[in-house]
């Protein structure tokens, strides 16, 4: 069974930065998309960065430049480390892993982890 854990989220002020992690398990890892979402009471879930099994990355125009998205195969885990944060940054952030590999694809999604971005 594919589990996801992200794990990272907190209190930031303004300007300051925050790294969350996403570990996956459970899976082959043979063809895959690792992507990171936000979502605030206000808004529906939004994208905000892609990273596939080839190491391909993007992100919504909203982040690029203040947030990258990493991974560590070895230790099945992914990374969003996100500078210049802004309170508008301010969401539940999930990470979502889509497996390509097999019969079907398939979706799965963390639990959230919260940040929070003020003064």
């Amino acid at each position: 069974q594919v589990q996801v854990v992200e794990s990272g989220g907190g209190l930031v002020q303004p300007g300051g930065s925050l790294t969350l992690s996403c570990e996956i398990s459970g899976s082959t890892f043979s063809l895959y998309q690792i992507q990171w979402h936000r979502q605030t009471p206000e808004h529906e879930r939004e994208l905000v960065a892609i990273i596939t099994s080839g190491g391909h990355t993007s992100y919504v125009d909203l982040v690029k430049g203040r947030f990258t998205i990493s991974k560590d195969s070895a230790k099945n885990m992914v990374y969003l480390q996100m500078n210049s944060l802004k309170p508008e940054d301010t969401a539940v952030y999930y990470c979502k892993y889509i497996d390509y590999g097999g019969q079907s694809v398939a979706e799965y999604w963390g639990q959230g982890t919260q940040v929070t971005v003020s003064s």
